[in-house]
């Protein structure tokens, strides 16, 4: 129930709009300030979802020196060519996750 003494709200009974610094605590971290795992999952998550056996392959690889090396690759490449699968390009969204994963792998 609101108290209509309290001074968050209007006359409507309403919050207002205008909030505190101490309100700010509850907003949704950016991307930037999560934990340094939160964001490999993320990055993991759009790879998984339009290239599940590419994600598969960077789970693999995680943690080892080659693991930048083809991502890279794949960035350049445009993809993955392996006689049954010819694949050239990526989302842009899907760029961007490999491109952080890079940074990411290189912070870990």
């Amino acid at each position: 129930m609101t108290d209509p003494k309290d001074s968050r709200y209007t006359e409507t009974g309403f919050p207002s709009l205008q909030w505190e610094d101490d309100d700010l605590d509850t907003r949704p971290l950016p991307l930037n300030e999560r934990p340094l795992q939160a964001r490999i999952d993320h990055e993991m998550a759009i790879i998984a979802e339009h290239h599940i056996r590419i994600a598969l392959a960077i789970e693999r690889f995680w943690g080892h020196r080659d693991c930048v090396e083809y991502i890279r690759t794949l960035i350049l490449n445009g993809g993955y060519s392996d006689g049954a699968t010819k694949r050239v390009g990526f989302k842009a969204e899907v760029v961007s996750a490999l491109i952080n994963l890079i940074a990411l792998h290189q912070l870990e």
